[in-house]
């Protein structure tokens, strides 16, 4: 079925949800949030929220148009730092923590984005999962 596109005025064709999500996102009010950053080998995810843990803006390097093993690459965490670091400003965001989980390649390339865009960065916590107790133990081969 696709979106419903409404012509405006001026000749310009929108989709109502583009909108719908602009209008919502410009009336709340944000100075300090939490930044969720999940780097995993094949993509790189990031999660702005209010101090509170409530998600505002969610993207990845896979929603960006990014396909393949270059979701993964430091190039694509750091567009997506930057469309969050937009989004986030837009709301008048100044100050974010950072909380950091896995070992993707993209964990450094979404802080210099949003350091690079001008937002202060108060800390960064790093609580990647580790095993404890390793792999599950093979079963014994009966004979």
């Amino acid at each position: 079925m696709g979106k419903k596109r409404v012509i405006k005025k001026g000749g310009e064709v929108a989709s109502e949800a583009a909108g719908k999500t602009a209008a919502r996102g410009a009336k709340r009010k944000l100075e300090l949030g939490l930044l969720f950053i999940n780097a995993s080998y094949n993509n790189t995810m990031i999660l702005l929220a209010d101090p509170d843990g409530k998600a505002i803006v969610a993207s990845s390097s896979g929603a960006l148009g990014f396909k393949g093993s270059k979701k993964g690459t430091p190039f694509a965490a750091s567009k997506v730092g930057e469309l969050i670091a937009d989004k986030g400003m837009a709301m008048g965001l100044k100050e974010v923590e950072v909380i950091i989980r896995g070992v993707g390649a993209g964990r450094e390339g979404a802080i210099r984005s949003l350091i690079a865009k001008g937002i202060i960065v108060n800390s960064i916590k790093d609580q990647t999962p580790v095993p404890f107790n390793g792999p599950k133990a093979k079963k014994a081969r009966r004979v």
